[in-house]
């Protein structure tokens, strides 16, 4: 019995086993389910959302595209709208031009004919004039016994030596004169005014170098078949000149600001090391806000340091652009600042309105800022562009005069052309090369012995003055002074020079006698 009842518990205890086995492992099997189901559900949940960032990150994507494609359409047709303003202006100014020449050539063709009806009116006047002219020259021959062509050298000879003396001891007279009054004063005035204005001087030349870190620099400028150089110079407006001369680059352009413009940008494209199209014209575009910043702090310096205010803003933005402008190898701004220092001490020491003087002096070369762009002398541009914002009458008028274009009327027109000639001439301000230099002191000596009794002539102290031989049998003591007032004119009419130039004559005379 009590077998039975053992293999009836083992057997009883293997059934429980085996039903707890099964349970466990349908247990197990349902837990499995679930998390076979929780993880499908997330890789779901996951996938969902790969997909929604995608779709977000590909319409941002499309709307930057977008963006980027309006503002380049935007600013191509900006360009386009200035370009066809541009074109139209000089369409309007060509027009403007053709229907002033048509006016004037009508009016010639009017004055043509008024004048031809004169002439022969006159013909016919002068005919009988002559047949009167004869007949009293023959009754005067008659009556003194001399004939017309006799009296009259005779009448020349006389009247020429008495008028020769007296204009001669004239002018003599004036000049001491006015030396005597005005010399002291004057020269008072302008050492006063030099020693109490020294500005510095910069020489600048009409091309800017550009270092590089190594010559393989240059092939990466040039770029794959030119494009980066080609893309660079069409932008930028400037020439790159590359030669052979070691980790340099050369940018050459007759417009300074662009050239400035240029060379900051070639030098911040050599150190960011990134060179294509796109990064040129981005770095053009950051050199061109740098030099607009340049020019309008510069222009501002200028009106500060003068205190000249009240100018038009787009005045000061053309002061500014002068610092990039050079003339004879001065730096036309800071000239600009020194003469209207320079005018306004004169001014003070004159008793005249200093404001005026140094308002006239600082735009006297304004024209300069935009002569490469706008045809005429700087005078005529710089007097348009003060008449264009409003300046004073007097300030026109010495921008007018400064370099005698027009007669001075004013005090204030004289100051400015004193100061300028001070800020010019002043040693070291001013240079130029030698060709040119030696073709000037060719072109003065020419000028000189054109005259008749100059025996030599030689220019010296780099052309600040003229030493002239004159023959002695042929020009006399008082001719002296007549004829350099004359070689002075003419020096002044056909040559252009710095400063001014002094006319020194000297008349020799020798005896020779031999002791036998």
């Amino acid at each position: 019995m009590a077998t039975w009842l053992i293999i009836l518990l083992i057997a009883v205890g293997l059934a429980l086993l085996v039903c707890a086995f099964f349970l466990g492992v349908y247990y197990r099997k349902r837990v499995g389910e679930r998390e076979i189901s929780s993880a499908e559900e997330e890789a779901k949940r996951i996938l969902n959302e790969a997909i929604k960032s995608a779709e977000s990150k590909k319409r941002e994507a499309l709307l930057e595209a977008k963006e980027e494609i309006h503002k380049n359409r935007t600013e191509y047709e900006r360009e386009v709208k200035e370009r066809r303003a541009e074109l139209s202006k000089q369409e309007h100014r060509l027009q403007q031009k053709e229907e002033n020449l048509e006016k004037k050539t009508d009016a010639i063709d009017r004055k043509n004919e008024l004048l031809t009806k004169k002439i022969s009116e006159m013909e016919k006047q002068q005919e009988e004039i002559q047949q009167l002219v004869q007949a009293q020259q023959a009754e005067l021959e008659r009556i003194s016994g001399y004939t017309a062509e006799e009296a009259k050298s005779l009448l020349i000879e006389s009247l020429a030596n008495e008028v020769t003396h007296e204009q001669a001891v004239k002018v003599r007279e004036i000049e001491a004169q006015y030396k005597e009054e005005a010399e002291e004063r004057g020269r008072e005035i302008i050492a006063l005014a030099i020693q109490r204005c020294a500005a510095d001087h910069a020489s600048e030349v009409t091309v800017s170098v550009v270092s590089l870190p190594n010559d393989e620099m240059k092939g990466r400028i040039i770029g794959r078949e030119g494009r980066n150089i080609r893309s660079f110079e069409t932008l930028a407006g400037v020439d790159l000149i590359i030669d052979d001369t070691p980790e340099a680059i050369t940018i050459s352009c007759f417009d300074p600001v662009r050239r400035e413009v240029a060379r900051i940008a070639l030098e911040k494209l050599i150190a960011d090391g990134r060179i294509h199209p796109a990064r040129i014209e981005e770095m053009l575009a950051k050199a061109q806000k740098e030099v607009n910043a340049t020019i309008k702090a510069e222009g501002e310096r200028a009106v500060f340091e003068t205190g000249v205010y009240g100018l038009h803003p787009e005045l000061v933005k053309l002061l500014g652009r002068q610092k990039y402008r050079t003339s004879y190898g001065q730096n036309v701004l800071n000239h600009s600042i020194e003469v209207a220092h320079i005018s306004g001490l004169i001014a003070a020491e004159l008793g005249v309105d200093i404001a005026t003087a140094k308002r006239a002096g600082l735009l006297h070369d304004i024209g300069k800022s935009i002569d490469h762009k706008v045809e005429g002398s700087h005078v005529t541009i710089g007097v348009d562009v003060a008449k264009k914002y409003k300046e004073s009458n007097e300030v026109v008028h010495a921008i007018a005069a400064h370099h005698g274009d027009v007669e001075p009327q004013t005090v204030i027109a004289c100051i400015v052309q004193a100061a300028d000639a001070i800020s010019a001439s002043r040693p070291g301000a001013r240079r130029e090369n030698i060709e040119n230099y030696a073709k000037r002191l060719e072109k003065l000596e020419e000028v000189t012995m054109a005259f008749p009794g100059i025996d030599s002539c030689y220019a010296i102290q780099a052309g600040r003055e003229i030493r002239i031989m004159v023959k002695p049998e042929q020009v006399n003591e008082d001719q002296m002074t007549l004829l350099a007032r004359d070689v002075a004119k003419k020096i002044e009419d056909e040559l252009t020079y710095p400063g001014q130039i002094k006319v020194n004559m000297i008349r020799e005379t020798k005896a020779v006698a031999y002791a036998k």
